[in-house]
């Protein structure tokens, strides 16, 4: 019976790890592996607990199945969260970064915010919450790297 329960929760987090977004969430670590694979970053700033069109975006785009999939092949994608709700507060170390990150690429406070980044951290191009298909959003993300 042991065995069988054992089987049944690895079988449950390998299919629950392919099926999920892998997001980063330290710029470095995502330069390296965008260097490595020789992928763009998508870093992704958004408020995940107050942020509507952060919400949207986040259900609409990044979580379906077809983005998730194209995603894995062609890009490091990169989280910058600014929750509020103090139960989803982020570690002080993770803020800070975070912090850091809207200090060079988000100066205004956009959210949600989108930036495609070469794997060196260069802007390629910004775009933010449109009302579209994941197959459209990966469209406009793709002009950014021609």
């Amino acid at each position: 019976m042991k065995k069988i329960i054992a089987i049944v929760i690895i079988l449950f987090v390998n299919v629950t790890a392919t099926i999920a977004q892998e997001w980063e969430t330290d710029i470095i670590i995502a330069k390296e592996i965008a260097i490595k694979e020789g992928k763009r970053i998508v870093l992704v700033f958004q408020g995940s607990d107050w942020c509507a069109p952060c919400i949207k975006l986040d259900r609409e785009v990044w979580s379906t199945d077809t983005f998730k999939k194209y995603a894995k092949k062609n890009y490091v994608m990169l989280q910058a969260d600014f929750p509020k709700r103090k139960k989803n507060a982020l570690p002080e170390s993770q803020a800070i970064a975070n912090a850091k990150l809207a200090e060079t690429y988000n100066k205004n406070g956009v959210f949600p915010f989108v930036v495609v980044l070469d794997s060196y951290g260069r802007v390629l191009g910004e775009t933010s919450y449109k009302r579209t298909t994941p197959e459209s959003y990966i469209k406009e993300l793709n002009t950014f790297l021609e």
